[in-house]
C-alpha cells in the first residue's frame, strides 16, 4: 500500500519551500494539484518533473474514490494547493478523510500557510485564537458575525480583495468600530503590508485604497468587560440549579 502526503507549498516567496517538501514531490508517483499551471511554475523552479493531475472543488468528489484505490494499489501521492497547506481553506480534507478511513498512512508536513505569520505579527494574542477562513458571502454570514461578536479569544478570517472594505465595514457594525485588527496583505511577498488599528478606521483607509492580493484579517477578541458580562449572565442562568437533582 502507498502512502499520501500532504505537502505545504510557499504562500508568496517560492524560497519558503522546505527542502522535505521538495524531496516528496520528486519522490511520489502522482502529485495532485489545485490547479497545474499555478503548480508547474512551483515545480520548474525546484527541477520537479513527476506526474501532475488536477484535484480541486470542483472535481475532488469524483477523484477521491480513484486516488484512493491508486493509492491501496502501491502508489505514493502528494496533493499540494495553488499555496499555502492543503485543508486549510483548500481541498484536502475529502481525500484525507478517505484515507484514514480505509486505514491509509497519511503523513502531513509542516509548512507555509498564510495565518499564521499574520498572526504573530497582528499584535494580538495568538496563545489561543479561533480560526473562520472565509466567512459565508451571504446566507448565513451575519447570523455568524453575531455569534462571534462575544468570542474572546483573536479571530482570524481569509477575504478576498473584492469584499474587504464590506467586511470591515460589517465588522466595525457587529464587533464595534473601535474593536482593534490588523489586515495582513501579501504574505511573504515583495509587497507585504500590515495595516493596524481600529475596524472603523482600517475599513475607512482601504475605502480609499483599493487593496489588492491574498488577504488575512485578525480581530481583536471581545474585551474583558464582555468576559465578566458573559460570566454573569451564566451564573444568574445557573442559579439554583446545582441542587435539582
Amino acid at each position: 500500500m502507498g502512502k499520501l502526503y500532504i505537502v505545504p507549498t510557499p504562500v508568496g516567496n517560492l524560497e519558503d519551500m522546505t527542502f522535505r517538501a521538495v524531496n516528496v514531490l520528486k519522490s511520489v508517483d502522482l502529485i495532485l494539484a489545485e490547479d497545474t499551471r499555478t503548480s508547474s511554475v512551483l515545480l520548474k523552479h525546484y527541477d520537479i518533473h513527476g506526474r501532475l493531475e488536477s484535484h480541486h472543488k470542483f472535481n475532488e468528489h469524483q477523484t477521491v474514490p480513484l486516488i484512493r484505490e491508486r493509492i491501496r494499489a502501491g502508489a505514493d501521492v502528494a496533493l499540494i494547493s495553488d499555496a499555502g497547506t492543503p485543508g486549510i481553506s483548500d481541498p484536502g480534507f475529502l481525500l484525507v478523510r478517505a484515507c484514514v478511513g480505509e486505514g491509509i498512512e497519511v503523513e502531513t508536513l509542516p509548512g507555509a500557510t498564510a495565518f499564521v505569520p499574520a498572526l504573530v505579527s497582528s499584535g494580538y494574542p495568538c496563545d489561543r485564537f479561533c480560526f473562520e477562513g472565509f466567512l459565508p458571502v451571504k446566507k448565513g454570514r451575519m447570523t455568524r458575525l453575531a455569534e462571534l461578536a462575544a468570542e474572546h479569544r483573536t479571530m482570524v478570517f481569509y477575504e478576498s480583495p473584492y469584499r474587504l472594505v464590506r467586511t470591515l465595514q460589517q465588522f466595525a457594525e457587529v464587533f464595534g468600530g473601535d474593536r482593534g485588527c490588523c489586515v495582513a496583505r501579501e504574505i511573504s511577498k515583495k509587497f507585504e503590508e500590515h495595516r493596524r488599528g481600529p475596524l472603523a478606521d482600517v475599513a475607512q483607509w482601504y475605502s480609499a485604497h483599493e487593496p489588492k492580493g491574498e488577504i488575512v484579517i485578525i480581530v481583536e477578541g471581545a474585551p474583558e468587560k464582555e468576559k465578566v458580562k458573559e460570566k454573569n449572565n451564566w451564573k444568574k442562568a445557573t442559579e439554583g440549579t446545582e441542587n435539582e437533582d
